[in-house]
C-alpha cells in the first residue's frame, strides 16, 4: 500500500474519536484490568479494525438503566448510547415483552403479516401528522435512508438529492453517497450520482456562522438551478455535534421545497422519540416531512429496528420493490418499537424530559461562565454539546483538551462522545435520574479542574 494511503484525510481525523491519539494508548495500559486486556487483544485480532470502533476502551458484561458494567466491574454512566438508549439499557418492560414473544412467533415470513407488527404500525401512525401514515419497516437506519431515496425518485421521476455537509446519514454506500462526513468516504471512489452538497447553517463556526438567510439563500439558489432534483435530505437536529436550526429556517426550507416540487425527507434516526422533549423533532419547528426516517432507539436497545413513514398520497408503487428486507415485519423488531412507545407514555419522559433540559442548560451555562475552554455550550432535551476552544475569540478547536477532559471522565465514570475533535457530546438516557444527572456534572466539573482548564 502507498504511502498516501496511509494517511487520513485531515477532516476525518476531527470528525470522532478514531484512536490515533496517545490517549488512547495510556488508557488501555494504566486503566483496564489484566483480563479486559487480554480479551481487548483477541477482540482486536478477530475484528477488523475501523475508525471510531477499534481498538475498544473496555469490554463490556452487563448494561442497565443508564449505566455499562464492565467485566472487572467498573460502572459507566453512558451519554452516548449509540442513541438507541431512550429508556435506558435492559428495560424491564421491554426484555419481558421480548422475552414472551420469543416463545411465540420468532419470525415472519415474506408475504405473510403478524398482529404485533400491525399494532406496532397503527401505534407509530398515532403519532404522525395526519396523512403521515405509511411505513416500511427495515432493521437499519441506513436502510431506511436508502427506502427514502428510492420512493422520493419513484415519486418524482427525478434522481438528484441535496443534502448538508458534515451530515450523517449512515454507513452504507447510498447513506454515505448522501451523508457529507469525510472519514466514511476516505478511499471509496465514485460514490452515487446525483447528490448536491450545500453548507449547514451553523450558529457557532462555519461559513455561514450566525447567518441562517445565506444557507437558506444557498438553498434557494441550488433549487432554481436544478429542476432535476428530487429530495432534500438533511437531519432535522445534527446530532453528532448538536446543530440547532430555528424554526424560521426549517419553516423556510419547508416552503421552497413545497414550492419547487421537492420532497423533504428529514433524518430523524439519532433523536427521534422524546430526546428533544418531543416525540419528533421536527415538531418544534411547526413543520411536516414527506418522508420520515426512524431508526435506532426505536428498538428499545435490544433490537435493531428502523423505519420510514410516509404519505398516503404516495402509496402507489406496489409493483416494485422498495424496501424488501428479510426481516421487514420482524415480530421482536416490532415489540421492541411497540414496547418502546409504551413506555414513553407510561413514564411519562416527554414531560421529564422538559424539566431534564432546564436542569441541563442551566449547569452547561454555568459551566461555560466557569471554564474559558468552553467555547459555546448549545442543547435541547437531553441533546447538548460542549464545544472546546483554545481561544474563545480565534476559535481554534481545543482537540487535544477535548480527549483529556474525555479520559478523565471515562476514569471517573462516565461515558460520552467527542465529535469534530472538540465538542463533548451529551446524550444520556432519558429515563435517567435527577441524582444520576447531578453525579455526570460532578464528574465533568472534576475532569475540568483535574487537567487545570478553569477560567
Amino acid at each position: 500500500m502507498n504511502q498516501k494511503r496511509n494517511k487520513h484525510n485531515a477532516e476525518s481525523v476531527v470528525e470522532g474519536d478514531i484512536n490515533l491519539t496517545p490517549a488512547r494508548g495510556t488508557w488501555l495500559q494504566n486503566e483496564v484490568s489484566e483480563e479486559t486486556k487480554e480479551l481487548l487483544e483477541k477482540d482486536a485480532k478477530y475484528f477488523m479494525h475501523q475508525s471510531m470502533s477499534t481498538p475498544c476502551l473496555d469490554v463490556l458484561q452487563n448494561c442497565e438503566g443508564p449505566h455499562m458494567i464492565s467485566v472487572s466491574g467498573k460502572k459507566y454512566l453512558d451519554f452516548h448510547g449509540n442513541n438507541v438508549h431512550q429508556i435506558g439499557f435492559s428495560h424491564p418492560k421491554l426484555v419481558a415483552r421480548l422475552t414472551e414473544q420469543l416463545q411465540n412467533l420468532t419470525f415472519s415470513t415474506r408475504r405473510y403479516t403478524n398482529e404485533t407488527a400491525i399494532q406496532f404500525a397503527e401505534k407509530l401512525t398515532s403519532y404522525t401528522p395526519k396523512g403521515l401514515n405509511r411505513i416500511l419497516l427495515t432493521p437499519n437506519g441506513s436502510s431506511a435512508i436508502g427506502i427514502a431515496i428510492k420512493l422520493a425518485r419513484a415519486i418524482t421521476g427525478k434522481h438528484k438529492v441535496v443534502s448538508f455537509w458534515d451530515s450523517f446519514h449512515g454507513a452504507s454506500l447510498d447513506a454515505i453517497s448522501v451523508g457529507g462526513e469525510a472519514v466514511f468516504q476516505e478511499y471509496m471512489g465514485p460514490l452515487m450520482p446525483g447528490v448536491e452538497r450545500i453548507p449547514p447553517p451553523i450558529t457557532y463556526r462555519g461559513i455561514f456562522e450566525g447567518n441562517e438567510d445565506k444557507a437558506l439563500e444557498y438553498l434557494q439558489y441550488v433549487l432554481e438551478k436544478d429542476p432535476g432534483i428530487s429530495a432534500f435530505l438533511a437531519e432535522t437536529i445534527r446530532n453528532t455535534d448538536v446543530q440547532i436550526p430555528s424554526k424560521k429556517f426549517w419553516k423556510a426550507a419547508r416552503e421552497l421545497c413545497t414550492k419547487h416540487g421537492v420532497l423533504l425527507i428529514l433524518d430523524e434516526i439519532p433523536i427521534a422519540f422524546g430526546r428533544t422533549g418531543t416525540m419528533f423533532a421536527y415538531e418544534l419547528f411547526d413543520i411536516e416531512p414527506d418522508i420520515l426516517c426512524l431508526g435506532k432507539g426505536l428498538g428499545g436497545g435490544i433490537i435493531p429496528q428502523a423505519a420510514i413513514v410516509t404519505r398516503e398520497e404516495y402509496n402507489k408503487f406496489g409493483h416494485i420493490s422498495l424496501g424488501h428486507y428479510t426481516h421487514e415485519k420482524s415480530p421482536l423488531g416490532a415489540m421492541a418499537g411497540l414496547t418502546l412507545l409504551e413506555v414513553l407514555e407510561e413514564e411519562n419522559i416527554l414531560q421529564k424530559v422538559k424539566e431534564d433540559e432546564e436542569f441541563m442548560r442551566k449547569a452547561l451555562y454555568k459551566m461555560h461562565r466557569k471554564y474559558s475552554l468552553i467555547g459555546d455550550v448549545r442543547g435541547v432535551g437531553l441533546l447538548w454539546g460542549i464545544e472546546l476552544v483554545t481561544n474563545r475569540t480565534t476559535k481554534e478547536k481545543a482537540i487535544a483538551e477535548a480527549e483529556e477532559i474525555m479520559y478523565e471522565c471515562l476514569k471517573q465514570g462516565l461515558s460520552f462522545k467527542v465529535s469534530k475533535g472538540n465538542v463533548l457530546q451529551l446524550s444520556p438516557p432519558l429515563t435517567i435520574t435527577r441524582e444520576e444527572l447531578e453525579k455526570a456534572f460532578e464528574i465533568l466539573n472534576s475532569a475540568f479542574l483535574k487537567t487545570n482548564h478553569i477560567a
